[in-house]
């Protein structure tokens, strides 16, 4: 038991490349920075999310490869933004609630994506988990979407596509991948919580 559990630590250790240890410390650093309100979490974003550009083509997750150039416009695009703004503070926009039209269009909008994308992947690529991979894809554009929205169910599609990413990253031997969108799952746990306490205190 013992040694079967230091050579799993051996080779999450060892057989995390530098490159994806890199990438782990700076996704997670702008999520941090980002919580703090900090505008150095967009370059610092940026650089992530090229590095697992890299990652997920090496690893044939090419959905989530695909995934990583839309945040990387994001993160170019809030860059810009929270500059323009940095000396022009406004006031919060409020949290709402996903509306059934919301749902409706994210349901319809998932499935297609998820099978067109997927039998693409499936047929023409040697991909890793062509549909589960394009699922989670959808899923975390619906949640991006809606967390620039400030829609309050956007931590709930995050902590349900999280915990398939954990899975799909474990895998595929990406351990320390894995163990980031792990905490990730906390944050958005948190976030979800912090979020329905101050809609509360928004609505009262």
């Amino acid at each position: 038991m013992a040694n079967a559990l230091k050579d799993s630590l051996t080779q999450f250790v060892y057989g995390t490349g530098v490159l994806e240890w890199l990438g782990v410390f700076t996704g997670i650093l702008c999520v941090w920075l980002a919580a703090k309100n900090n505008i150095w979490n967009w370059p610092i974003a940026i650089i992530s999310v090229s590095i697992y550009i890299f990652i997920f083509f090496e690893s044939k997750l090419y959905a989530d490869m695909g995934l990583q150039f839309y945040f990387f416009a994001m993160n170019a695009y809030g860059w810009y933004f929270w500059s323009r703004q940095k000396n022009n503070p406004q006031k919060d926009r409020p949290i709402t609630l996903i509306t059934r039209k919301e749902i409706l269009l994210s349901i319809i909008g998932i499935i297609v994506f998820t099978l067109i994308i997927g039998l693409f992947l499936h047929q023409n690529t040697d991909a890793s988990f062509p549909f589960i991979d394009s699922f989670c894809t959808a899923c975390s554009l619906i949640a991006q979407l809606f967390l620039a929205r400030k829609v309050l169910q956007n931590w709930l599609i995050w902590i349900f596509v999280d915990i398939i990413y954990v899975s799909v990253y474990f895998a595929k031997g990406l351990y320390a991948t894995g163990l980031m969108y792990a905490l990730y799952i906390f944050i958005a746990t948190v976030g979800y919580i912090d979020w329905k306490k101050i809609y509360r205190e928004q609505n009262h």
